[in-house]
């Protein structure tokens, strides 16, 4: 089984409230089709949501949120109820002193699975410019990503980590013996917390031009027998499935033999591919 579960619904209109369908759903449904994927999840950014607008310190995900979350859901709900092979996530942004309350406001929807994700560590950006590796040293960067990382996991709040080594994005890096103990450490850390991770296309449209994760960090997992999604983090249809040649295959070549499927935050393996 192959499945895509990292894709965005939302049409990018900074500052205007998008509209969500179950029709534009059905776009991607068609494109993950010729793609050969078997099943599409959607998982939105939390932050373009006016309900949960209350959590973002940060301003500039504060004024992002405009969009209703429930049109959201209804749209992805509506395409499961014609019975499309769709699940319902949401990609959420991990900060500490917010779980609670984070925790409250979605449990009010029927999420399949929850992406958590790493764009901010101590408010710099970790996908923008100037950001986390200008502010600080490559190894001071990548310890306290990883520090956020470990902390997502043991959160309780996700079911999948997404692009799990995103500092990486820029090609810079720390040195080799301190990137493997972060690889380790954070590999027994996702373990001990039961959550999985996703092997990611996205990377390879970035200017790191590498999947997410790095091999050594996929293996380590591997070896503690955590469980794998599948992504392309797609922005629009066209982009559904892209790139999954390689990372089914990284996926294989790491050992990696099953799928894991989501359905009501409850989860499954099936063979890969």
């Amino acid at each position: 089984m192959i499945v895509d579960y990292h894709m965005h619904l939302r049409e990018h209109e900074d500052g205007k409230p998008a509209t969500y369908s179950a029709d534009r759903v059905e776009e991607y449904v068609e494109q993950a089709r010729r793609a050969g994927v078997d099943e599409i999840g959607f998982s939105d950014h939390v932050f373009y949501f006016r309900q949960l607008r209350e959590l973002w310190e940060i301003p500039r995900l504060a004024k992002r949120g405009v969009d209703d979350l429930d049109e959201y859901v209804q749209a992805v709900e509506e395409t499961k109820r014609r019975g499309l092979p769709v699940k319902l996530g949401l990609e959420v942004d991990y900060f500490p002193g917010i779980e609670a309350r984070l925790a409250e406001l979605l449990a009010q929807y029927p999420w399949d699975y929850l992406l958590g994700s790493v764009h901010f560590v101590d408010g710099f950006p970790v996908d923008g410019r100037p950001g986390l590796v200008d502010k600080l040293s490559a190894g001071e960067a990548w310890r306290r990503y990883f520090v956020w990382l470990r902390n997502a996991a043991r959160s309780g709040l996700f079911d999948v980590l997404s692009h799990p080594d995103l500092v990486k994005i820029y090609g810079v890096r720390a040195g080799e013996e301190e990137t493997h103990y972060l690889h380790v450490e954070t590999a027994d850390a996702i373990e001990a917390a039961g959550v999985c991770v996703e092997v990611s296309a996205g990377g390879l449209h970035a200017p790191v031009d590498e999947i997410y994760p790095a091999r050594n960090l996929l293996e380590a997992c591997h070896d503690r027998g955590v469980p794998i999604t599948l992504a392309s983090d797609a922005h629009e249809p066209a982009h559904v499935g892209r790139d999954f040649d390689q990372v089914v295959g990284l996926a294989r070549e790491v050992g990696y033999e099953t799928v894991t499927v989501f359905d009501g935050r409850q989860r499954r393996q099936e063979p890969l591919g």
